[in-house]
């Protein structure tokens, strides 16, 4: 029996070929009505992609992988959803891949594992060598994502992040500006990841811009950036004595300010009445926490669209590209845990 073709489900479904590959690989600019018939010829007809006839006529598959450190964390999660969108509008289909932040796994997701089937990588990394990734990307279409520390002509890759040391210092000063003298940090790392190191240098910044003293009893150290860390860090400074506990706080993650608060509850302590709360990521975790989160929200979609574009760029081009260094933009949105005002959540 001879395999449907995309003809055949035009001709069923009496449109394009060309929208009935855009339906197929779920590019957004099809309308509803037109997808749904579509579909419906597919099911009717019991077509199938063919990937390896696609990679025989093109030499790609089509297919990418986004490699991440944790799906559970809401800020990757979001990012994915953005990534894919992103994907779907230049014909590619995302795979999506978890590496737990270990340097091996990373590596052999960077460079290519099953390269017959993969165009490209965008890999968040935690602990890979730069160096390590530099061999890679010269063989393997990779952009990276996330806070990596390097002079701008040891570039290993194709770069998108944000401004971290500044995103800290931002969120840092919006809190001395509310008159709080005792900043605590929490999301030091004894081994510490450039995210971590960027934001310490950040917090560092504003605390000397206001005046201020480091004070290292306010800076508790933490293993990894989760709930259960924030409500441990803050515990500890909640154990100091009255005089030297903390009435402000700046998390390195919003899940770590999550567990934060969570602290503070259980400690009879108000927020921002006795302790203020701010940090990082913009997840919705934060727009609906109680009180909402104060936060430096990085433009996920900002980021997911230069990163598949330079994906893309790669995957198509003859010649090797210079590496770039691309930054998104950042914004901090006030909200209860500093503004101390009920607010209405507007999602």
């Amino acid at each position: 029996m001879a395999a449907v073709t995309l003809k055949d489900v035009a001709i069923r479904a009496g449109v394009s070929i060309k929208t009935v590959s855009n339906v197929v690989r779920d590019v957004p600019r099809v309308s509803e009505t037109t997808r749904e018939r579509v579909m419906r010829a597919v099911r009717e007809l019991g077509y199938r992609p063919n990937p390896s006839a696609r990679r025989l006529r093109t030499g790609r598959s089509g297919l990418i992988a986004l490699c991440v450190p944790d799906l559970a964390t809401p800020y990757f999660a979001e990012l994915a959803q953005h990534v894919r969108a992103e994907a779907a509008k230049l014909g590619l289909t995302v795979l999506i891949e978890e590496t737990m932040g270990d340097a091996t796994e990373e590596l052999r997701l960077a460079t290519g594992v099953g390269a017959a089937l993969l165009d490209g990588v965008i890999l968040s990394p935690l602990h890979v060598p730069l160096g390590e990734l530099a061999s890679a990307s010269n063989e393997f279409p990779l952009v990276l994502l996330g806070e990596r520390s390097y002079e701008r002509d040891q570039v290993a890759a194709d770069h998108v992040l944000i401004d971290n040391v500044e995103a800290a210092r931002e969120a840092t000063a919006h809190l001395a500006a509310l008159g709080r003298t005792r900043i605590a940090a929490i999301g030091m790392q004894a081994h510490a990841s450039a995210t971590s190191r960027q934001r310490l240098e950040g917090f560092q910044r504003a605390l000397h811009d206001a005046g201020l003293t480091y004070d290292p009893r306010l800076a508790p150290f933490v293993k990894r950036f989760d709930r259960r860390n924030g409500l441990m860090a803050m515990r500890t400074l909640t154990s100091l004595p009255p005089g030297d506990r903390p009435d402000a706080v700046f998390c390195f993650t919003d899940l770590l300010a999550v567990g934060a608060q969570r602290a503070l509850y259980e400690a009879g302590m108000t927020i921002p009445e006795e302790v203020a709360v701010a940090s990082i990521d913009g997840s919705e975790e934060a727009l609906y926490s109680t009180p909402s989160l104060t936060s430096v929200i990085p433009d996920k979609a900002a980021i997911a669209s230069l990163a598949v574009k330079c994906l893309a760029a790669r995957i198509h081009s003859e010649e090797p590209l210079p590496f770039e260094v691309h930054l998104a933009p950042h914004r901090l949105v006030a909200r209860e845990s500093t503004e101390g005002i009920r607010q209405q959540v507007t999602p």
